[in-house]
């Protein structure tokens, strides 16, 4: 049985209609913790919440436009009345539907409305529930802010600019939240995500891509879900109590080697010089 490590805590997870926000609240609900279901997509957080309540779990579904200062007011306002405390804010919610894969391009070729939603959602949302999350947090004195980053944030790719360059800011957050509230309690980290579909999302990408992302993995498969929620419940727990100002990455080894690595070991493997 899984133990309940967060059973006094209130968590909100952003964007968690869906795929990994919604795994994220699962995980949290089933070590204890009462939960927030944000979206803005107000039928999928009632889909979540639901399932969550029919498995014994409290929860709430809230829509909510985290791009939207009023809305991320009304937000936490509505997460207090309910459950009395917030300890726990999953800064989840990012765009990168199909249409803005389409738009966000190289930067010759960048529509600058997709720059501007991936700046508002992905980053100033994230700032937004931080802002009004964290003064509920500091009446308990205590509290954990974790913000969900990308390899794409640390290291350049062929597209995607406004949401790199919005990633690349959250790895900044956590430090900020630290440095200003840290003696006060509350702790901000961020998670570094690498490549970890639903399985449904597997049919939806060339088989080729999923095979060259795979091969730069040093885990023999991509991670899944699960893997990426249970950093997000360690940082959320006081397992994590020494940990704050920092990025964790969770990526199977993806950006920890060098670009020519699959490369090179093909070349060794092929010539005999080893077993790189």
């Amino acid at each position: 049985m899984t133990t309940q490590k967060l059973a006094d805590r209130v968590a909100i997870v952003t964007g968690a209609g869906g795929g990994l926000g919604a795994e994220c609240a699962r995980v949290l609900a089933s070590h204890g913790a009462r939960l927030a279901v944000v979206d803005i997509n107000e039928e999928a957080a009632l889909s979540v919440a639901e399932a969550l309540k029919r498995a014994g779990h409290e929860a709430i579904a809230i829509q909510t436009d985290v791009s939207s200062e009023s809305d991320v007011k009304a937000m936490i306002e509505r997460v207090e009345e309910s459950f009395g405390q917030i300890d726990i804010l999953h800064n989840n919610a990012a765009v990168l539907s199909v249409e803005q894969r389409k738009l966000d391009r190289d930067i010759c070729n960048l529509d600058m409305a997709a720059w501007d939603r991936a700046i508002a959602v992905n980053l100033r949302g994230a700032v937004l529930c931080s802002k009004y999350a964290i003064p509920v947090m500091l009446k308990r004195g205590r509290g954990s802010v974790i913000f969900a980053t990308s390899g794409l944030g640390a290291q350049g790719d062929l597209s995607l600019t406004g949401y790199a360059s919005s990633k690349a800011a959250l790895n900044m957050l956590p430090k900020l939240v630290a440095a200003q509230y840290g003696k006060l309690g509350i702790r901000g980290n961020a998670v570094q995500i690498g490549l970890a579909p639903s399985e449904n999302a597997h049919s939806s990408m060339p088989t080729e891509l999923l095979d060259i992302l795979r091969d730069n993995h040093l885990t023999p498969e991509l991670g899944t879900p699960r893997q990426i929620a249970d950093v997000v419940a360690f940082l959320a727990s006081d397992e994590s109590s020494f940990v704050t100002g920092t990025t964790v990455v969770a990526d199977g080894g993806f950006g920890s080697h060098t670009p020519s690595l699959v490369a090179m070991r093909e070349f060794f493997a092929k010539s005999g010089g080893g077993s790189m």
